[in-house]
């Protein structure tokens, strides 16, 4: 994740548009499922059940701290009311949604071992486009006079997504498995179509964008650039907000290439990358995605699921009765990921691209702790631990 140049030089964004029709193909409510869940060993399947009980013994204070159908009663409002107060609300948990998928996909990440294997090329990357979308809903923000609140936005795993969105959807950390791909990586990134099938309505993220860019068109606010922020994201170029058009072209890339996908396979953008959903079903699959006569299937060259640490499922509270190092390893890691979150308040703050550069050197010193914990056996033979990502809240004076 790069630093920016002073005068960075206006580049075409690169991403695709990709496979909608895909979600037919891939078959399940709201996440895929499909042959390849078979091959999901009973290890997997167990662990994935015990983290869904836990959390549905906390089910209600959780989706009280994040704050359950602000997405439903900001989509109630009728489209003619919808002002710059609106937007404002809006963005702020649009900055919560993007928050919220970076922890569980860094987990997915840092546990595969091999990080120059496919699989781990292609989470790293899936990683720094939500890096990207945060930044870009945060300069929405700053455009329209907000300011953006990321630590306070912060989640607790596991939990639901904030904003009452993908209702039924538990987002938990844990290592790379297939359940954990199709239960929470594909569930946070399904596309409109499969959502559609969902037996538990609620708001998605598509839509909830698509009433963000409405009002914005409607509304046609002033943008203001002072305090946006100019920063290279990968190989993205994070640049401010100035015009209508530019607010369109902002929140059609964090659609396509994510959360809410819609686009048809012959639409592409200059690269070949599929959308996110698609990327992780490719990995859970372990084919590769393929245009055949009867639609898109995953039937193409085989995507390898990697040897991985097998980190357990942070149960509901976190760890406990840990050892001191484990304990001093959780703490170390929640500091450095309290330090980052305080980063990105600055930068938006007015500290700028130096601030959120020094907000990402920070967070790449996140893995040592991580991989410390991951490979740290729990008590029992119960799996490696792993970070819980902890918002540290500095004490009142």
């Amino acid at each position: 994740m790069g630093e920016e140049p002073d005068e960075p030089a206006v580049a075409p964004f690169k991403r695709r548009r990709f496979l909608a029709s895909a979600a037919v193909a891939a078959g399940a409510p709201t996440a895929v499922a499909g042959p390849a869940q078979a091959a999901a060993s009973q290890a997997d399947m167990a662990a994935a059940d015990v983290a869904a009980a836990e959390v549905a013994a906390a089910q209600a204070p959780a989706q009280a701290a994040a704050g359950l159908g602000s997405v439903a009663r900001l989509m109630a409002v009728p489209e003619d009311s919808r002002g710059v107060a609106w937007l404002r609300s809006a963005l702020q948990v649009a900055v919560g949604l993007e928050l919220a998928t970076i922890p569980p996909y860094l987990c997915g990440w840092w546990s595969v071992k091999d990080q120059r294997s496919e699989v781990a090329r292609m989470i790293r990357r899936i990683v720094g486009d939500e890096m990207y979308h945060l930044g870009i809903v945060c300069n929405l923000l700053v455009a329209v006079g907000g300011r953006p609140q990321i630590k306070a936005a912060a989640p607790v795993y596991p939990g639901p997504l904030p904003g009452g969105v993908r209702a039924g959807v538990t987002v938990y950390l844990s290592g790379l498995t297939r359940p954990f791909v199709r239960d929470v990586m594909m569930a946070i990134e399904a596309p409109e179509v499969s959502l559609a099938r969902s037996v538990q309505p609620s708001p998605t993220v598509g839509e909830f964008y698509e009433g963000m860019l409405g009002a914005f068109r409607a509304v046609r606010p002033d943008l203001a650039t002072r305090g946006q922020v100019t920063q290279y994201i990968d190989t993205d170029e994070l640049r401010p907000v100035r015009t209508l058009d530019d607010v369109e072209h902002a929140i059609e890339i964090i659609r396509e290439q994510g959360e809410g996908t819609e686009s048809s396979p012959t639409d592409s953008f200059s690269d070949d990358r599929p959308a996110h959903y698609y990327a992780f079903g490719e990995i859970y699959h372990g084919r590769e995605l393929r245009e055949t006569d009867d639609g898109w299937r995953f039937v193409g060259p085989p995507v390898p699921f990697p040897d991985v640490r097998p980190m357990a499922p942070v149960p509901v509270g976190g760890w406990r009765n840990t050892s001191a190092h484990v304990g001093g390893l959780l703490f170390r890691f929640d500091a450095m990921y309290s330090t980052v979150l305080d980063s990105l308040d600055a930068a938006w703050a007015g500290g700028g691209h130096r601030t959120l550069g020094a907000g990402i050197r920070t967070m790449r010193g996140l893995e040592k702790p991580a991989v410390e914990l991951m490979e740290t056996g729990i008590p029992g033979g119960r799996g490696t631990y792993g970070p819980q990502f902890r918002a540290l809240r500095r004490p009142r004076r």
